[in-house]
């Protein structure tokens, strides 16, 4: 029997074995939440162009394995997978293959052997070589539309410093190290790419390229709370009740922040006995006020778990309740935590470089123009319990 139907006739059973691996792999840390469609990906495409190339009846097109491995590419890149995880897929795709069909591999010549081995070899390298390809371009898309956001947002934050000068010194402090960071991996890249033109690995350009985009994210964080901020303190948010399902909009929230709850082996449970069935109110103004509680009780938690409470509790009033078990807020800085631009801090850990110091701030003040309140209640090294009261319906 030809070498490739061998292939051919066990590739449902190297795909399931291959799928098994990756998820067992603790190396590829990104494939843990993805099922197994997810997993598999266009894995089946590249086998069959390689099957294909492998077959002496067929011809060989190669060009089936070059979009197959590019599709690939991009749809790790909106996975989120490390250049690192796809390497380790293709490496651990060959040796599933070889443990797979290692038994008729050894009846061939010896002749045999090594051109099919060496044949494997050069269709999974190329595979690789055309999925970094695609990975990288897709990176440098995503590098494109951010340096977009941030020439529009720069825009309109130098309109709201020229308007705000008290504030131009703490805010330029908060941009000073991600800015010189994206600038310093830009220039680094942009240098090295003229040099490597050509050169097939381009890990290195991809690591820069992956240090630009998370300083640029934290930097488009930054100016997103700045903006919220500023447009509050201007007058400029408006309203917009409606009927909303707190049910949904909570747990909307919690689908979003699980994946960094999950990284620390955080459990957000949530105790829906006495909530409200539907509540008046606006919903976007809402959902910022629980995704910036819930992602700080994960953010200052280390273990343990979060807790999320939603009960009535008079016939005008609701309340969310958002408990963590982390380092806790000593009490005399729970005056100052509704400040902006102020941060959690101890002697034994320092306020965490990923914070701006804007999240609670830009809470007190949906609160406050929701027509609500928050409380806080914490304790140092045991957590804390934020509190927000609102009304069942919202007055215009």
């Amino acid at each position: 029997m030809e070498f490739s139907q061998v292939l051919a006739d066990n590739s449902n059973t190297i795909i399931a074995k291959w799928v098994v691996a990756v998820r067992e792999d603790r190396q590829i840390e990104s494939a843990d939440d993805l099922s197994y469609t997810g997993i598999k990906n266009h894995i089946p495409d590249v086998f069959q162009a390689m099957v294909t190339v492998l077959s002496k009846s067929e011809d060989s097109d190669i060009r089936s394995i070059i979009t197959a491995s590019w599709q690939h590419g991009l749809l790790r890149a909106e996975q989120g997978f490390d250049p690192s995880e796809i390497a380790r897929e293709y490496r651990l795709l060959r040796k599933v293959i070889f443990d797979t069909v290692e038994t008729d591999l050894l009846r061939r010549t010896p002749a045999e052997i090594v051109r099919y081995m060496r044949l494997i070899d050069a269709v999974i390298d190329e595979a690789i070589a055309r999925c970094f390809h695609s990975y990288v371009g897709e990176r440098l898309r995503e590098l494109e539309h951010l340096q977009s956001s941030l020439t529009l947002h720069n825009e309109e934050l130098t309109r709201l410093i020229n308007a705000n000068e008290d504030k131009l010194s703490q805010l330029a402090h908060e941009l000073k190290h991600p800015l010189t960071a994206i600038i310093g991996y830009s220039d680094l890249f942009l240098r090295q790419q003229k040099r490597e033109i050509g050169e097939k690995n381009n890990t290195l350009n991809i690591e820069h390229i992956e240090r630009v985009l998370r300083n640029g994210r934290h930097l488009l964080r930054l100016i997103n709370n700045v903006l919220e901020l500023s447009r509050y303190e201007a007058g400029k948010i408006q309203l917009q009740p409606a009927p909303i399902n707190l049910r949904e909009l909570v747990n909307n929230v919690c689908e979003m922040l699980e994946p960094l709850a999950a990284e620390k082996n955080l459990p957000i449970l949530v105790d829906w006995v006495r909530a409200p069935q539907e509540i008046i109110t606006d919903g976007f103004q809402v959902q910022q006020i629980v995704t910036n509680l819930v992602s700080n009780a994960i953010r200052y938690t280390e273990s343990g778990t979060i807790n999320i409470v939603c009960e009535v509790l008079d016939d005008q009033k609701w309340a969310i309740a958002v408990s963590d078990t982390g380092i806790g807020i000593a009490e005399k800085d729970q005056a100052k935590i509704f400040e902006p631009y102020f941060r959690v801090s101890s002697k034994d850990r320092p306020y965490l470089p990923d914070s701006t110091g804007l999240g609670l701030a830009i809470v007190a003040r949906l609160v406050k123009l929701l027509q609500g309140e928050i409380n806080l209640v914490s304790q140092q090294g045991v957590g804390s319990t934020f509190t927000v009261i609102l009304p069942l319906k919202v007055k215009i």
